[in-house]
């Protein structure tokens, strides 16, 4: 019996996964040129709701630098993602390059017989 009770509660636990991760993997995956426009047109959106609420012109221009800071804060997190990425591969063994290219250059101070 105890193997038909696990057997149940497998479909069970797939049923509760959470439904809007494939939607924030995918928002997570577009391109940062269209996250960059999509930044910028939404500070002016903010720009021309505030000017027109409040009928003061410089709160545009308000509202376009909060899309330019956006787009900039995109660009870094995206930027910060790829180097953590970049990082967590250069611990891997088969692509440590860089420290054997070291340990031979140390090989190599006496200027004598190079290795080719």
């Amino acid at each position: 019996m105890a193997n038909n009770e696990t057997k149940e509660q497998e479909p069970i636990e797939e049923e509760h996964k959470p439904r809007i991760k494939p939607i924030i993997e995918a928002a997570d995956s577009l391109s940062l040129g269209i996250s960059m426009v999509v930044a910028v047109a939404m500070g002016v959106g903010i720009g021309y709701l505030l000017r027109s609420l409040t009928g003061i012109g410089w709160l545009f221009w308000v509202g376009i630098a909060i899309g330019i800071a956006a787009a900039i804060l995109n660009v870094y997190k995206a930027y910060s993602k790829q180097y953590q990425a970049y990082e967590e591969l250069a611990k891997e063994p088969r692509y440590a390059i860089k420290k054997k290219l070291q340990e031979d250059s140390e090989d190599d101070e006496d200027y004598g017989e190079t290795k080719y």
